[in-house]
């Protein structure tokens, strides 16, 4: 027994060693490709969360019906059309319309852009042009398209009654609330302030805290681009000493912003009945990211557009928000590429329709060049109510 163990204690020592080693590769093989293929974990800053398992008919069904769509904070304007778009257009698990609190127009252009889940925003035309010029985010011809032009937004411009402050020019030098950090409003006044060669020292707050600060005089005003009638702006009295400032539509801002006005039925405790305040607007654009025909979320587009377009009228009565009789769902944005779901739902309806707005342009002024169809877009809106088709708004137009 002893010359056995003698003879073969080597050979059963290499073996187990091999038989070690084999078995450790194996198990680092087998973690390797479970790494691979597990779901990284959410960390911060990391990757994100995994897929919940066992979803279930009834949890794909969900996900394959519903779409979320970046808005904007309690603030502005964009927050509430995107619960309108869920109030109207929700049908139970067969669709979904998921409204997601944003940060504003610029940052929702990147979201739209980069975030997983994100397929729907709300931005200003105006800041896509400037997306575009910036280069930030590479070339977005063709990741974002539009599906609509929605309405307008109008500049709020607030400040102490008592402030002597008249005019815009007199805020240079002085603190002006941008709001938000990334908001629409902030990216606005910024090219706004620079095209009119204003310098301000900005601070970026919410409404809230910017209206305490203009009681205490910590700044000299606050600005919000948003749709009127603006919640936060609704709040303010001119009984309690404030006061809106008029924005001159001057030669600098033609070029990517609109003529506007506020009045006393905008804001019946801040403007006077008598005293409308003259303002600029801008546009404001649902966009898409632009997915290739046939995949899963170009249909979640399209399933969303088959249930908006033919439901605008109902978008137009109480109790959903002013700003969508403004909607003129063919209304062009020069220059960027609409979504292919959306220009052939326009392309199907009756002609008689979408040659409403031309003819109007035609009676109006001939030859208008786009520019000038844009500023009676407006008007074009009231006219056709007052011919009856206020129901109808699929008529042709361009930004």
């Amino acid at each position: 027994m002893g010359g056995w163990h003698g003879r073969f204690r080597p050979r059963i020592f290499v073996i187990l060693l091999s038989a070690l080693i084999a078995l450790f590769a194996s198990q680092t093989a087998y973690s390797e490709h479970a790494d691979r293929q597990r779901p990284p974990p959410s960390v911060p800053g990391g990757a994100p969360v995994p897929n919940k398992p066992e979803l279930g008919s009834i949890g794909e069904r969900l996900n394959g019906n519903t779409i979320a769509i970046i808005s904007g904070n309690v603030n502005a304007t964009y927050l509430t059309i995107a619960y309108d778009l869920s109030a109207v257009l929700d049908n139970g698990d067969e669709f979904r319309v998921l409204p997601v609190i944003g940060k504003g127009g610029g940052q929702n252009i990147k979201d739209v852009r980069y975030l997983k889940g994100i397929d729907l925003g709300i931005t200003q035309s105006n800041l896509l042009n400037a997306a575009r010029r910036s280069g930030e985010m590479g070339n977005i011809d063709d990741k974002i398209v539009y599906i609509a032009k929605l309405f307008n937004e109008e500049m709020h411009l607030v400040v102490r009654a008592d402030s002597g402050i008249t005019s815009i020019d007199q805020l240079a030098g002085k603190v002006v609330n941008f709001s938000d950090i990334g908001s629409g409003t902030q990216l606005s006044s910024r090219d706004i302030f620079q095209r009119l060669g204003i310098k301000v020292q900005e601070v970026n707050l919410g409404q809230a805290d910017a209206v305490e600060q203009l009681k205490s005089g910590q700044i000299a005003a606050t600005v919000l681009i948003a749709g009127k009638p603006a919640a936060s702006m609704a709040k303010l009295k001119a009984s309690e000493g404030f006061r809106v400032l008029t924005v001159p539509f001057r030669k600098e801002l033609q070029a990517d912003y609109l003529p506007a006005t506020l009045t006393s039925v905008d804001y019946p405790n801040l403007v006077g009945n008598e005293a409308p305040v003259d303002t600029i607007a801008c546009g404001a654009v649902l966009i898409a990211y632009n997915w290739p025909k046939g995949s899963d979320r170009y249909r979640r587009i399209q399933a969303f557009v088959d249930n908006f377009f033919p439901k605008l009228a109902e978008f137009q009565k109480p109790p959903r928000h002013p700003k969508w009789k403004e909607t003129n769902l063919a209304a062009v944005l020069p220059g960027w590429n609409r979504f292919d779901g959306a220009d052939e739902w326009i392309r199907q309806q009756p002609q008689a329709q979408r040659d409403q707005f031309d003819r109007f342009v035609a009676a109006k002024r001939p030859g208008a060049s786009p520019e000038e169809r844009e500023l009676l877009f407006n008007d074009f809106v009231q006219w056709r109510n007052a011919q009856g088709s206020g129901a109808s708004s699929n008529t042709k137009g361009s930004n």
